[in-house]
């Protein structure tokens, strides 16, 4: 399973979650403490974040390396000032490809996007019916051939063809996902981050299996008036475990608002 990191709150630079913690992020690709099928997360690392004052759409960073051996990212890590960002360490998926197409986040506009999880034997289950439940427009946007960058194509299809909220559209993807899962009876985890620079708006959720692990922690005596989202706590504190089959969502200056997708989305 991958390894997920976001954060909402006064700028910092990433390098303070990612390197600093005593289970930051770089700790758990190697040492994590709660993955179900793997014991490293070695293949691959990334960083999305925002600057408003330059641009609008979120600036990224990949690599293929893991991220121990990733001799650059420290450096970017400790350059960065941002208010928003999401990072990713990666486990393939047996028989997925190793390339920047297939490393996380993924990007659309002004949004940011991560996933942990996996749909059941994704290219001979799922791959076809997703593909043809989007827009041309859409489709034409998937540049690799992982699960998870085609769950992302799901929320874009649902937030420009109707239009949705950040929070509506992922709750509607996972619930048209649940749909074709359920027509095949194909099982699916779907812990998912996605942000459009305002806000982080995140998922623990599966389908016939149980969810990799999802933290949240605000208001932080070290990192005040944030939030941190995380697979595994990164350092001591008031770390709240998502309840499965849950939606969350922040924004500057409030409160976490958590809710049960359960109804909705099985429904």
């Amino acid at each position: 399973m991958c390894r997920l990191l976001a954060y909402l709150g006064p700028a910092i630079q990433p390098e303070t979650l990612i390197y600093k913690p005593e289970h930051s992020l770089e700790i758990q690709s190697y040492r994590p403490k709660e993955t179900i099928t793997t014991s490293v997360n070695a293949d691959g690392v990334g960083l999305g974040w925002y600057q408003p004052q330059k641009r609008q759409e979120p600036f990224i960073y990949k690599n293929v390396l893991p991220i121990w051996a990733d001799i650059n990212l420290p450096h970017l890590g400790h350059y960065i000032d941002t208010d928003t960002f999401l990072a990713y360490i990666r486990s393939a998926t047996p028989g997925q490809a190793s390339n920047l197409s297939n490393c996380q986040p993924f990007s659309h506009q002004q949004l940011l996007f991560t996933h942990n999880g996996f749909i059941e034997n994704f290219r001979d289950t799922l791959y076809q019916p997703i593909r043809q439940h989007l827009t041309d427009p859409v489709y034409r946007t998937i540049e690799g051939t992982t699960d998870s960058e085609h769950i992302f194509a799901l929320l874009v299809h649902e937030i420009t063809v109707h239009h949705y909220s950040l929070e509506q559209g992922l709750a509607a993807s996972l619930k048209t996902l649940s749909q074709l899962a359920a027509a095949d009876n194909v099982t699916f985890s779907a812990n998912v981050v996605v942000s459009d620079g305002h806000q982080l708006v995140a998922s623990r959720f599966a389908n016939g299996i149980a969810a990799p692990s999802l933290y949240w922690l605000s208001e932080s005596p070290t990192l005040p008036n944030s939030t941190i989202i995380a697979s595994e706590p990164l350092f001591p504190g008031n770390w709240q475990l998502f309840p499965d089959n849950t939606i969350l969502q922040v924004k500057h200056d409030a409160q976490p608002q958590i809710r049960s997708l359960l109804s909705e989305v099985v429904n």
